[in-house]
């Protein structure tokens, strides 16, 4: 399973599926990061967290703990 913390820069996945459940999950989904979005990995800080990402346009900051949860293709 490939996830978005596995993701190199400068790559462009789609995500396949969100994991994780509840408050953590309906928070990744308002940020946009929905099932069949493309996410551009943009930037990753010096020790991997956090990771930056374009998602629908915009700039997203993300910790590692949230993008193991969203599986890409």
């Amino acid at each position: 399973m490939k996830t978005l913390k596995t993701a190199n820069v400068g790559d462009t996945v789609r995500i396949v599926k969100l994991h994780g459940e509840g408050a953590i999950k309906r928070r990744i989904m308002d940020m946009g990061l929905t099932k069949g979005v493309e996410v551009y990995v943009r930037k990753v800080a010096p020790l991997g967290d956090p990771i930056e990402v374009t998602v629908r346009g915009y700039e997203l900051s993300l910790r590692k703990a949230d993008a193991e949860m969203i599986e890409t293709e």
